[in-house]
């Protein structure tokens, strides 16, 4: 079992949250990987908080010259959820199969 290791206290409730769940699952203990997942973690707070503001002020503004432009915050929402992703891969978490035998699903 592995030690509890708090979740830096700047993370969001629901980064915290994961913290835990992954730092539990998978043993998560060596400070390098306590780094990336905090790393991680931080992207994803980051995507939130870019989702939350484009949802409130939409993914297009006018400029002054009366031209749509896309939210400048889209691309923060993007490259934020691709270090998210980044990061859990570099853990090299083990995932199981989502089927316990080999082969193709059944059909319907």
């Amino acid at each position: 079992m592995a030690k509890i290791i708090r979740a830096p206290s700047h993370l969001s409730k629901e980064a915290k949250k994961t913290w835990k769940e992954l730092i539990f699952e998978y043993a998560i203990e060596d400070e390098a990987g306590l780094r990336i997942l905090q790393a991680a973690l931080e992207a994803f707070d980051r995507a939130q908080l870019a989702r939350v503001s484009i949802g409130k002020h939409g993914m297009v503004y006018t400029d002054k010259a009366g031209q749509p432009k896309p939210h400048p915050l889209l691309t923060v929402e993007r490259d934020s959820r691709a270090a998210f992703l980044s990061g859990l891969k570099s853990l090299n978490l083990d995932i199981e199969p989502l089927r316990d035998k080999p082969g193709r699903p059944g059909g319907r």
